[in-house]
């Protein structure tokens, strides 16, 4: 830790000869007069602490390393666990993933405690599941490589390497003899809504998170269940932790009357405000599922559908992050994430460190995980009422 943050301070010097027109590019050039590397005593300490480290230190220190840790250590600076620096690659996984897609096989892995790694979800129409790869499954070498030295993110970075060009994975089911298969990296959608038809018309979506694919992902799963004569539905939001705000505010234009979405306000006071026409508005009853970790873009959904009275929301009160994150990129290809507004729902509450109050308070049994009696109660709720508005007791 010593040597991460002698590197971290130390790389500020280096900074201003390689990243600094960067930052001023960001900032409006006023970056220099007002900010920490204009300091005399911030610029004499690191050359002091730059010239212990090149005099004392142990190992050749990697001066891009020491760089990015001083973009990285900057950010961090600020005490908010919502901000961060992203690298140029870091900035294009996370560009991936926020958008529902990536480069990959079509797999979600864990390490076991052998050493191997478990397969826990294939994704559909991915190369994995063309190769007969399936949930339980165990991956233990890669192109001959044995995985048990190396860590996971190290595990699944080899197999993504390898499998550009194709790869021979050797893989076991349980029960089974090890199999060797061959698998090439594609362009992998992430599904992040699920659906299935309950008993007496009740149609049910499960979404994990918002992603730029899970509004048509939505729409798809919603048009089955209606192909199903659904009369009733549940959508379950417990442990989504948000995700993109175009994502949820796209969803929620398939429920909503016409009217205001979200808004947030900035540190000036400017408002930017989300809005439905209406058009898709939901007619069926409708419950909403939640929890402490539904967060963020899951109570941007949870608010609107709170404050228009469109559903009956069960479980507990949700986290509670009522703040807007903003990505900006450098030239560089590397980006910074900074908290920048509040966000408030239709009725202009503001939710942050607070959350959203369920209207049917209910809790898991802790003693019989299995059964779901949150969802039963929603099940029971629209039943009963035959009005999704009316949570009744």
């Amino acid at each position: 830790m010593r040597d991460y943050i002698w590197g971290l301070i130390t790389g500020i010097v280096l900074a201003m000869a390689v990243g600094l027109a960067v930052f001023i590019g960001f900032f409006g050039g006023s970056f220099l007069h007002r900010g920490i590397l204009s300091e005399p005593d911030v610029v004499s300490k690191v050359n002091a602490m730059e010239d212990l480290i090149d005099r004392y230190y142990l190992n050749e220190a990697d001066r891009e390393n020491l760089a990015e840790g001083l973009y990285t250590g900057l950010v961090y600076g600020l005490g908010d666990p919502y901000s961060r620096y992203y690298t140029a690659e870091d900035y294009e996984e996370e560009t991936h993933l926020s958008e529902g897609n990536y480069q990959g096989i079509g797999v979600m892995l864990s390490k076991e405690t052998d050493g191997t790694l478990l397969v826990l979800e294939c994704y559909p129409d991915t190369p994995a599941e063309e190769a007969g790869i399936c949930p339980g499954d165990h991956i233990l070498k890669v192109g001959g490589e044995d995985l048990v030295p190396v860590t996971l993110n190290e595990a699944v970075a080899l197999v993504k390497e390898r499998a550009k060009d194709g790869v021979m994975l050797e893989v076991q089911s349980p029960g089974e003899e090890p199999r060797q298969v061959e698998v090439r990296t594609s362009s992998v959608d992430i599904p992040s809504v699920y659906s299935e038809m309950l008993e007496d018309g009740i149609g049910y979506i499960k979404i994990t998170e918002f992603s730029g694919k899970t509004p048509e992902q939505y729409i798809k799963e919603y048009g089955s269940l209606e192909g199903q004569d659904m009369e009733a539905l549940v959508i379950d939001l417990r442990n989504n932790p948000g995700g993109r705000l175009d994502a949820v505010c796209n969803v929620l234009r398939q429920i909503l009357p016409e009217g205001l979405i979200v808004y947030d306000e900035d540190k000036y006071g400017n408002r930017t405000e989300e809005t439905c026409s209406g058009i898709h508005e939901i007619s069926i009853p409708l419950a909403v599922l939640i929890n402490g970790g539904s967060a963020s873009a899951s109570e941007i959904f949870a608010g609107a559908v709170k404050d228009y009275k469109k559903g009956v929301l069960v479980g507990e009160t949700t986290y509670g992050k009522g703040i807007v994150q903003t990505l900006r990129t450098f030239t560089d290809g590397s980006a910074i994430k900074l908290t920048t507004s509040h966000y408030y729902t239709p009725l202009g509450n503001d939710i942050h460190g607070v959350g959203i109050e369920p209207d049917v308070k209910i809790s898991p049994d802790a003693e019989d995980p299995d059964e779901d009696i949150v969802l039963k109660k929603a099940k029971e709720i629209l039943h009963s009422s035959g009005d999704s508005r009316d949570p009744g007791e």
